[in-house]
C-alpha cells in the first residue's frame, strides 16, 4: 500500500511510491569488473520542499548472503514536474555526478531515466552514461541500471529487489496511551505501556 505523508509537498505525489527506507539484493555484472551478488539498502526521505532526498548503499555479499565490503554509494535529489517529467540530479562515491531526466510511466508507477550530463574527476572510471528502469511491483520496489564506457555500449549492469523496511520507531509512537487489558509493551521513552 502506498502512503502519502500530509506533509509531503504537493508536487511529489507522483513520487509518494518511492519513499521510506528498503533493503534487498541484487546482481552486479559489467565486463572487467568481478561478477558478485549484493546487498542495498535506499532511503528515499523528504524535508517538505520540492525534492526527495535518495541514498543508496550496496556492498557485496558472499555465497551466504554476509556483507564482505562497499560496492558503491549514491546520494541524490529526485524531483518531477507537473507533466510527469522527472528529474534526478546523483552523486557517486566513484568520483561520478550525473543529471538524469526521465519520466513516470502512465497509470502505473514506474520510472524511466536516462543520463543527460555526467562529470568525472580524475580518479572515476570510465563511464559515458546510463539508463535506469524503476518500479513499484506488488509492494517491492525493482530497478534495473544500464550503463556504457566508450569501449562497452550500453549494457545492463545492476538489478535489485527491494522490500520496504518497517519504521519502528513510527510504529512505536502510533501506539495508544492505553493498550488493551493483558498487554505489556515499552513506550519509545522505556516506560512500560500497563494493560
Amino acid at each position: 500500500m502506498i502512503e502519502i505523508p500530509s506533509d509531503l509537498n504537493p508536487s511529489l505525489v507522483p513520487l509518494a511510491f518511492l519513499l521510506g527506507r528498503w533493503e534487498g539484493a541484487g546482481v552486479f555484472d559489467f565486463p572487467g569488473a568481478e561478477k558478485c551478488n549484493f546487498g542495498q539498502e535506499v532511503v528515499f526521505s523528504h524535508d517538505g520542499r520540492d525534492f526527495l532526498e535518495y541514498t543508496s548503499h550496496t556492498w557485496v555479499l558472499d555465497s551466504e548472503g554476509k556483507q564482505v565490503r562497499p560496492l558503491e554509494t549514491e546520494t541524490g535529489f529526485w524531483r518531477v514536474d507537473g507533466d510527469r517529467k522527472v528529474e534526478v540530479v546523483m552523486t557517486r562515491d566513484q568520483g561520478v555526478v550525473e543529471i538524469w531526466y526521465g519520466e513516470l510511466a502512465d497509470k502505473k508507477p514506474q520510472i524511466d531515466l536516462a543520463t543527460d550530463a555526467i562529470a568525472r574527476t580524475a580518479a572515476a572510471g570510465a563511464y559515458s552514461g546510463g539508463k535506469r528502469l524503476y518500479g513499484y511491483v506488488k509492494g517491492d520496489l525493482m530497478w534495473v541500471g544500464e550503463k556504457s564506457t566508450p569501449e562497452i555500449p550500453l549494457r545492463p549492469y545492476m538489478s535489485a529487489q527491494l522490500k520496504k523496511v518497517a519504521d519502528l520507531k513510527e510504529w512505536a509512537e502510533s501506539l495508544p496511551d492505553d493498550m488493551p487489558d493483558g498487554v505489556s509493551f515499552f513506550r519509545p521513552d522505556g516506560t512500560p505501556y500497563e494493560g
